[in-house]
């Protein structure tokens, strides 16, 4: 199946839409009440969520911008996120999206919600050290904190449903903070592809950023796989590779195109092999 563009929200026609109230789900399988499979969202926005925040209790999302830029505060501090960049926000963390250019305010991209496992870097066997998603690459926040009270509506996603309450104080107020169960970006322009350089087309998990793995050793619930600019030089060998079927299901996105050939960034979500339907939703980050 193939579809359009999601249409951004025109502020011209006094259209106000935030990122929560912009988000739609595509696809998905698995139950997050059953800690089992994932879901994959779309979301326009152009506007600010003000004085809301959003907590998800069933996963956590992976937050991959194709249109603008989005300002996210988090309970671990500001994150900026742009085109070309990631961002897994964790089970259970407060954050808020903000629309930072007031002059561009439209934003689109994907959100892919884990309700199964935690998000890794791929093992690299024997690729080495090095290559790949490098674990250097990936950044996490400073502490930010404000001071502020004021009326707060704080939204919790849980079993596929939506509750708020509301607090008379920012939940942003987190002065520090040490662990590793915080929320990073990655820029996906550092992704060091490998490649054949003699004959054959690799499989395409060669590509993988970050993986969702089962306790079946071999498969996973998501892979996330990039297609980024690289070359290809194999010998004796038509590019597309030999008729082929799946064992897992893919979700390919346009992120950025920037040539008018087949040289592109997509964003392909596997997921298990199983029939698909709507559904409503990662949690470690790449150790050092």
């Amino acid at each position: 199946m193939r579809w359009n563009p999601m249409p951004i929200p025109d502020a011209a026609t006094g259209e106000s839409v935030d990122f929560l109230d912009g988000l739609v789900t595509m696809c998905g399988h698995g139950d997050p009440m059953g800690k089992e499979g994932c879901a994959i969202h779309m979301y326009t926005c152009n506007a600010s969520m003000g004085d809301k925040c959003f907590t998800n209790s069933d996963g956590d999302m992976l937050i991959v911008p194709q249109v603008g830029t989005l300002d996210i505060t988090t309970e671990f501090g500001k994150i900026m996120l742009a085109p070309h960049e990631i961002c897994v926000i964790q089970r259970g963390v407060r954050f808020n999206v903000g629309i930072p250019d007031a002059a561009a305010p439209a934003t689109r991209g994907y959100v892919f919600e884990l309700y199964q496992g935690h998000l890794q870097l791929p093992d690299l066997g024997p690729i080495g050290a090095n290559g790949l998603a490098n674990a250097r690459d990936f950044l996490y926040p400073c502490a930010a904190f404000e001071d502020r009270d004021c009326e707060y509506t704080v939204i919790n996603k849980f079993g596929g449903k939506f509750f708020s309450a509301t607090t008379d104080h920012s939940p942003f107020d987190v002065v520090g903070w040490t662990g590793n169960y915080a929320p990073y970006k990655y820029d996906l322009d550092k992704f060091c592809c490998m490649n054949s350089v003699t004959f054959d087309h690799p499989d395409p998990s060669i590509y993988t950023v970050l993986t969702a793995p089962t306790n079946d050793h071999g498969t996973a619930v998501i892979d996330f796989v990039i297609f980024p600019p690289r070359w290809m030089v194999m010998e004796k060998t038509f590019r597309p590779p030999y008729y082929h079927r799946n064992c897992m299901s893919e979700f390919m996105g346009m992120v950025a195109a920037t040539m008018p050939t087949a040289i592109k960034i997509a964003a392909a979500l596997p997921v298990p092999h199983a029939a698909i339907a709507t559904a409503n939703a990662l949690t470690r980050r790449p150790h050092h």
